[in-house]
């Protein structure tokens, strides 16, 4: 099998502010395996770039040997031979999962067994803005069902209050670990006047003592993203929340986020599928499993003005998966 790539800079349609950092561009690389195409989406967060993606690319370029069909040893092998680099063999599995249902002139997720007919309802993300920026965001979106706010910040209860104040949508916040355990109790208690869904990462992944608490006293679901990375992580945070947030450039692809949903639901755990900020392939890949979970947040695409691909289509916020064979993605035409 003979792999390819390329970078592409998406443009944000405004900059993503979340606790931890401020996005305007994003690059992330492109890679096909013959017609299979996929995408690497690296996070800052993880150690990873698109220099580092493609060292991974160029390393394991000549491994992939010639029979698609083996997706088991194939991605096998290359988690042997990789340290982390979740991203890259992301993009190289929903790469090898792409070619397989091409050759079979099927779409992944009915290669994967699964129902790819009903439609997806995704949240939207507002990121940290000032209040009224905030509602004119929220204003702009659409017609969503769900909307997740960004929260970790000083006056974040004012932010979530304005989103509210222009929708009677769904709010669900993300916290990423901004808060400490004291903050984020007092904080979703304040919050639920606002009919919050659940709460994304309040404090620090590493703090189980905190977020085991948080989850008792807190009253709403508490889903744990940061640092929960493979099925092998999820035993660990048993206790400490109510469900997982699985994205495929942070667990290596596909075939490892249908490892972590088995696992969370053998734990009794609730399932989201989240995203970063990607093109519609990297969207198209994660949301071939979306039958499978409670929640989703795939709006990466939505958050980018540029995007190269097309192939989802989002009503009223929902995502319809395309049944062209594949992932159903194709360049856009100019």
């Amino acid at each position: 099998m003979n792999l390819t790539y390329h970078t592409v800079d998406l443009k944000l349609k405004h900059p993503f502010r979340i606790s931890r950092s401020v996005t305007e561009l994003k690059k992330n690389v492109i890679v096909r395996i013959d017609e299979g195409i996929g995408e690497a989406a690296p996070s800052r967060y993880y150690g990873e770039n698109a220099e580092t993606v493609i060292r991974c690319l160029e390393k394991v370029k000549g491994q992939l040997g010639d029979d698609p069909s083996q997706l088991e040893s194939v991605l096998s092998n290359l988690d042997k031979n990789l340290s982390g680099d979740f991203s890259a063999k992301a993009a190289i599995d929903m790469a090898l999962h792409d070619l397989v249902a091409k050759k079979l002139n099927i779409p992944v997720y009915q290669l994967l067994g699964l129902d790819g007919g009903v439609p997806l309802i995704t949240s939207y993300t507002i990121g940290i803005d000032t209040t009224e920026k905030m509602k004119e965001k929220t204003r702009l979106a659409g017609e969503f069902l769900v909307y997740k706010v960004k929260v970790g910040v000083e006056n974040d209860l004012e932010m979530v209050k304005a989103v509210r104040e222009v929708t009677d949508a769904k709010i669900r916040v993300d916290a990423n670990a901004g808060w400490s355990t004291e903050e984020a109790l007092e904080k979703i208690d304040r919050l639920k006047e606002y009919g919050i869904e659940f709460v994304e990462q309040p404090i620090d992944p590493q703090d189980k003592a905190g977020l085991r608490r948080i989850k008792q006293e807190a009253g709403i679901p508490i889903i744990i993203d940061e640092q929960l990375m493979t099925s092998k992580d999820i035993p660990g945070f048993v206790g400490c929340c109510d469900g997982i947030n699985i994205k495929l450039a942070k667990c290596g692809g596909i075939r490892e986020a249908l490892r972590m949903i088995h696992t969370a639901r053998a734990h009794g755990l609730m399932v989201m599928l989240g995203c970063m900020i990607e093109s519609s392939v990297g969207i198209a890949a994660a949301a071939q499993l979306g039958s499978l979970v409670d929640y989703l947040d795939l709006d990466g695409n939505l958050l980018v003005a540029n995007d190269p691909f097309e192939g989802l289509k989002k009503e009223r916020g929902k995502l319809y998966l395309s049944d062209l064979p594949g992932l159903g993605v194709t360049p856009r035409k100019s």
